[in-house]
């Protein structure tokens, strides 16, 4: 640096003001205090829950589920016959991970490696808010909007899907192929994450970004296959799904209980889900309405013109909105995904999707007091039930709505990306 830039950088700093490096390890020292604060509050609930709620039973799903599956998978066997393994096979090594740590029971150390996740998320979104038209706002909505939903987080393995694909994201402009893999990977433990790649630049970007998807995944798959058998055997469970209560489908239905509709609430692969008239054709809806948000999205990838560096955050956030709001299942952890990629879609000035990012923090909190808080109220269809998920839902397919029109308006016309 020469002289002349030394005295032209002195001249535009404020006296006693911080230098950007300085600011960014003031910034880093807060979200790491606050991350720490909050996680802490978040493993109290696991520790001593709200028991005036009765929402201490969540974590009966690492202790029980995971842990008998767990069991199966170091004899080298997929869940046989299991309706409730219904995840790609990639999924194994989540499950399989705390056998990595040894000296901590399988609880704890499914924790230990849930919060690892987690940080390395909150770490890698402030990271990239620090560079050149950047904003570290989505590592603070990652840190501090993941609470909305208690101590959830902690006790599914959702979060490390949503680092696998928030990362994939991060590294797609700089490094497309590592982006790819990650991707891929992600893909393979819970199908979504490939969505991610639905907003890539086209040309090379694509062409590395998609190939290396296939191949991380194929790879894996391959390795997976010859170590485990029954490896595909999840396929079966998929198709014999419902209509889970919480879904979008399932809120029209259970509006429809109190006007004299028969259909019950039962158990069913692993969820609560409807039984009676007319759900087969809420659930084919359901199928058909996922077809037609796929096709809208490779019309807009055909028809996009305009590429911003937050392109591929939103339309990510935005096919993943429209994947969710049409499912026959909308599990509360979904809403780790989608706090996730909004707050990737935060760490870029350029984004389109701050509004949708604001709607996502009421669904999550509504979410929350849908799920653990006033469950029994939603499986029964009380009135206050039934509210809940018409508030919730409601947001989800605002957000959605919102998400898709300002993701074609910058993309297509450019309007929204000259607002910022």
């Amino acid at each position: 640096m020469t002289t002349q830039q030394i005295a032209a950088t002195d001249a535009n700093t404020a006296p006693g003001s911080p230098t950007p490096a300085a600011a960014a390890r003031r910034c880093g020292r807060r979200l790491g205090g606050v991350w720490a604060a909050t996680r802490l509050a978040m493993l109290a609930l696991l520790a001593r829950p709200l028991g005036f709620f009765h929402v201490g039973t969540i974590n009966g799903e690492v202790h029980q589920i995971y842990h008998r599956w767990y069991e199966q998978l170091v004899r080298g066997g997929f869940p046989l016959d299991d309706v409730m393994w219904q995840y790609p096979p990639g999924a194994a090594l989540v499950i399989l991970g705390p056998g990595a740590l040894p000296w901590l029971t399988y609880f704890q150390a499914f924790l230990v490696l849930t919060l690892a996740a987690d940080a390395l998320l909150a770490a890698a979104l402030a990271r990239a808010g620090r560079r050149p038209g950047r904003s570290t706002a989505g590592a603070w909505m990652w840190v501090c909007a993941l609470p909305l939903l208690l101590h959830l987080p902690l006790v599914r393995y959702d979060v490390q899907v949503t680092a696998l694909a928030a990362l994939a994201l991060l590294c797609m402009h700089r490094h497309p192929r590592v982006g790819g893999v990650l991707a891929g990977l992600g893909a393979t433990v819970k199908l979504w994450p490939v969505l991610v790649l639905l907003g890539a630049p086209r040309g090379r970007t694509t062409r590395h970004a998609w190939l290396s998807a296939a191949a991380g995944a194929a790879a894996l798959l391959a390795v997976l296959a010859a170590a485990f058998s029954h490896t595909f055997g999840f396929l079966r469970q998929q198709g014999s799904r419902g209509v889970q209560i919480e879904s979008v489908a399932g809120t029209v239905l259970s509006l429809a209980r109190p006007a004299g509709w028969p259909g019950k609430v039962e158990y069913r692969y692993g969820a609560m889900e409807f039984t009676g008239p007319y759900v087969s054709s809420f659930a084919h809806a359901s199928l058909l309405a996922t077809a037609a948000a796929f096709c809208w999205l490779l019309l807009w990838r055909v028809r996009a013109r305009h590429w911003t560096p937050a392109t591929p955050f939103d339309a990510a956030l935005a096919a993943v909105l429209l994947f969710t709001v049409t499912s026959r299942v909308i599990s509360p952890q979904y809403l780790v995904w989608l706090l996730g990629l909004a707050a990737v879609c935060l760490t870029s000035r350029a984004t389109t999707q701050r509004p949708v990012a604001a709607l996502l923090l009421p669904a999550a909190a509504v979410s929350t007091l849908a799920y653990p808080v006033l469950y029994d109220d939603v499986v029964t269809g009380t009135p206050l039930g039934c509210a809940l998920m018409v508030v919730r839902n409601g947001l989800l397919v605002a957000a959605a709505l919102l998400s898709c029109r300002r993701l074609w308006a910058s993309a297509a016309g450019g309007a929204l990306r000259r607002q910022g």
